[in-house]
């Protein structure tokens, strides 16, 4: 994959990580509400549990993609500028 490309899916999937760690904090939040309150948490808890799953996701997809990135710096390195060949 050209580099470009993976610097822009890189940028968003910071995005997706920063969101979605306001979406977890946010429900945590308002599980504590709930609870305060002695209200049902049933669905609060269901949800925060699939923002939580989410987020593990987004950094796992983030963490592929830095990987992807730096693998593409190694492979381009070593072939010189350009991809000229160091031969």
């Amino acid at each position: 994959m050209d580099r470009a490309i993976v610097e822009k899916h890189l940028q968003q999937a910071r995005e997706h990580v920063a969101l979605g760690r306001q979406h977890v904090a946010r429900q945590r939040e308002i599980v504590a509400e709930l609870t305060t309150r002695g209200a049902d948490l049933a669905e609060a808890i269901r949800l925060l549990a699939n923002f939580e799953e989410s987020q593990a996701m987004h950094l796992a997809h983030l963490d592929r993609l830095q990987g992807e990135l730096s693998e593409w710096d190694e492979k381009h390195q070593a072939s010189g500028p350009a991809g000229a060949s160091t031969s």
